[in-house]
């Protein structure tokens, strides 16, 4: 959530902010539920003093001739309807906050000024490359055709178990799959000082809130049956984040670098607004498995944080041979919560393209208003918000797909990456014909 007191300080600055995601913030009715707050505001203070003062006119009266039922009796009428006054008001200000609110909450985080002007991912700008895409001496086949000739993707089961936007890994495939999380979260942890975390894979709505997937995306969510108030998890930045919700951390307890998590879980998404994109495969599905990268630092040092989390996650990329490159997002393609956003996007031989795989972005301290994440700074002695940052480690679905493509060979076996040979058993490769044994 933005800073109110930086909305009031100057407006105008907020406004031309988000203009570049494109979104034309209502400065008006900002400023018209501001004012209706603070009056009514102004007018509860002003009745609670005449009240107080109201009260102590007894002996006043008393001293005037008034007998004490008399007085007693002016002072309860005059009470009473100052009482009435007072709760009127006070209800006026409570609405004119929740309506204020309600804007706010639907208003996103303000871009970076380094964030490139833009609408779509076509005006996203490219920052480096890594790798060359790889080339072949024939036609390259996509993730499906090759997973399918492997028989250990089998869409057409998991459709008529589930439904469209799933899938089936079988054999291979699926040991694969399972060893590209414990291949990530190892080097997560053991090369760069992550501490792994387990986490609900339901969350609560003030959750969600906190976060910023609630109210603007809650049709992107699945919500489950029953009074609870329950969702399945989107993304492990939620319950990770979270975790930091309501709290207030000492300078010890943040370290000189500040909270550094990772966290593999499932991750349920609607893709409510997805509808004819990406239906073939594993990109885009309704249950997906990600390795998430969660820092809760201090103010000054996020903008460092950024380009550290991006390497991690650029590491397990280069460990596993998969050529790809880095963009910084424009503003229209900006995420709710994101102040700044680097895609990694991975060459898919299949495809002929690159297409994202992990997302890592500063939230700023956008997340940590909405969920009261402080931390009590000691050269001033005073609670001051973190600054929160997340990105996918990478996502798990997309990164077999990118190995299925990248490894292929012309017979339709599947060339493992070196680093993930001591986690296949001592496998090479996935071989046609063999069980997957390679």
């Amino acid at each position: 959530m933005l800073d109110l007191k930086a909305i009031r300080l100057d407006p105008q600055r907020i406004a031309v902010a988000l203009a570049k995601r494109g979104m034309q913030f209502d400065l008006a009715l900002f400023e018209r539920l501001d004012a209706r707050r603070k009056a009514a505001d102004v007018r509860a203070q002003s009745l609670l003093a005449e009240r107080k003062a109201s009260s102590k006119k007894i002996g006043d009266l008393i001293a005037a001739g008034r007998s004490v039922e008399e007085a007693k009796a002016e002072v309860d009428e005059v009470l009473s309807r100052l009482g009435a006054e007072l709760e009127e008001a006070t209800s006026e200000a409570s609405t004119a906050q929740a309506a204020l609110d309600a804007l706010l909450a639907e208003t996103p985080n303000l871009p970076d000024a380094c964030v490139p002007e833009g609408q779509s991912e076509e005006d996203n700008k490219e920052v480096s490359r890594w790798g060359k895409p790889t080339e072949f001496s024939f036609v390259a086949k996509d993730h499906v055709d090759l997973g399918e000739a492997l028989k250990q993707m089998d869409m057409e089961t998991a459709g008529r178990i589930a439904g469209s936007r799933f899938s089936l890994l079988l054999g291979d495939l699926a040991r694969l799959h399972r060893a590209l999380i414990q291949f990530m979260l190892d080097r997560h942890t053991q090369q760069h000082g992550y501490t792994e975390v387990y986490v609900p894979y339901i969350v609560n709505e003030a959750s969600l809130t906190g976060t910023g997937q609630l109210p603007k995306f809650a049709e992107d969510l699945f919500r489950l049956e029953g009074d609870q108030g329950y969702f399945l998890v989107p993304t492990a930045e939620v319950p990770v984040t979270n975790m930091a919700r309501d709290t207030l951390y000492d300078a010890a307890e943040l370290g000189e670098g500040g909270l550094h998590y990772v966290a593999h879980t499932p991750c349920f998404r609607s893709e409510a607004g997805s509808y004819g994109r990406d239906t073939r495969g594993l990109i885009r599905q309704h249950q997906f498995e990600k390795v998430e990268l969660v820092q809760l630092v201090r103010p000054e040092q996020s903008e460092q944080a950024l380009e550290s989390l991006t390497g991690h996650a650029e590491a397990i990329l280069q460990a596993l041979e998969l050529p790809y490159r880095k963009v910084m997002l424009c503003g229209g393609d900006l995420g709710f919560s994101s102040a700044l956003t680097y895609d990694l996007e991975v060459w898919l031989p299949g495809q002929g393209a690159y297409r994202e795989i992990s997302s890592c972005s500063n939230f700023r301290d956008f997340q940590a208003r909405r969920l009261q994440a402080r931390w009590r700074n000691p050269a001033t002695g005073k609670p001051e918000l973190l600054h929160t940052l997340n990105g996918s480690g990478l996502a798990v679905g997309r990164t077999l797909v990118a190995i299925l493509e990248n490894g292929q060979c012309e017979d339709g076996s599947v060339s493992l990456p070196r680093a993930l040979q001591s986690y296949m058993g001592g496998q090479t490769t996935i071989a046609v014909g063999e069980g997957g044994q390679g």
